[in-house]
């Protein structure tokens, strides 16, 4: 499925029902990496189920959102499988889950063709690290976590709005925002994650919609609130990244650069990594 207008991030759900009642698929996958906004579950559980296909939902990014109560949960829908990693915004351990809604039969299905063909031995540091963040997820500190990392995002999301910057879909509903670096700086991804990362700041470089730039080096770039949430960062201190980031895509010189890494420095400091989240 595509994007049925990038400027607000409207998937074509029409199209979408087209080709799955031409090609009559066994399931039906929804999910994403870079996509900021929210899906319509009830349209993808629907489309699914008019051409008899298994609906699974891949809530990877989302996942800590959803459990902290700061999305809505696709289970709600009616999907009929949904699979996470248990890092990203569950801020686990890397490893991750297959959940299956109610279907027995599909479970067991499932369960078997993981093991033994694709599991190996349990690590049990894993599985306590696991039990941990979901004892964590639990908590009501969790969902304020998961609540501020939106509100972080929304920061930001207006210092880019008053630069001009394009951000794809115009903006976020979720952790992530997709920037059109190309296209508001002219500077590739490849250019402004170096650039970023000398000043500090941790990202990636990533494909749009419709990128006429070459896959290793596309026109935008990728980043989320999570991390500097979990450190304490507000409003304030996101919507200041933001500006830093700014100023070095803009000005790209190497005293851009120092001058952005040595406030991105006080920050961190002001914020540490925190030790334990759960007593």
């Amino acid at each position: 499925y595509k994007m049925k207008d990038v400027e607000t991030g409207e998937i074509d759900y029409a199209e979408m029902r087209r080709i799955a009642k031409e090609v009559k698929p066994k399931i039906v996958l929804a999910g994403f990496s870079a996509y900021p906004r929210e899906l319509d579950y009830a349209k993808f559980v629907d489309i699914a189920r008019e051409v008899g296909a298994v609906s699974v939902m891949d809530i990877a990014h989302i996942a800590g959102l959803i459990a902290g109560k700061a999305a809505k949960n696709p289970f709600d829908y009616g999907f009929d499988i949904m699979t996470t990693t248990t890092h990203k915004t569950l801020r686990g351990p890397r490893g991750g889950m297959i959940l299956v809604r109610e279907s027995e039969e599909l479970a067991k299905k499932i369960d078997k063709a993981v093991f033994p063909g694709f599991q190996g031995g349990p690590h049990m540091h894993q599985i306590a690290a696991k039990a941990v963040a979901f004892k964590e997820a639990l908590r009501p500190s969790f969902k304020k976590y998961a609540k501020q990392i939106i509100i972080n995002t929304h920061a930001m999301e207006k210092v880019f709005k008053k630069h001009g910057a394009r951000m794809l879909t115009g903006g976020s509903d979720n952790h992530l925002i997709l920037l059109d670096v190309w296209t508001s700086f002219s500077v590739s991804g490849g250019e402004a994650e170096k650039l970023l990362d000398r000043a500090g700041i941790t990202l990636n470089k990533n494909a749009i919609a419709d990128d006429t730039r070459k896959p290793m080096d596309p026109s935008g770039i990728r980043f989320g609130t999570p991390a500097m949430t979990t450190r304490g960062f507000g409003e304030k201190e996101c919507a200041r990244i933001a500006e830093l980031m700014i100023e070095v895509l803009t000005k790209r010189t190497d005293a851009a650069v120092a001058e952005a890494k040595k406030e991105v420095k006080k920050l961190a400091l002001a914020h540490p990594i925190p030790e334990s989240f759960v007593d």
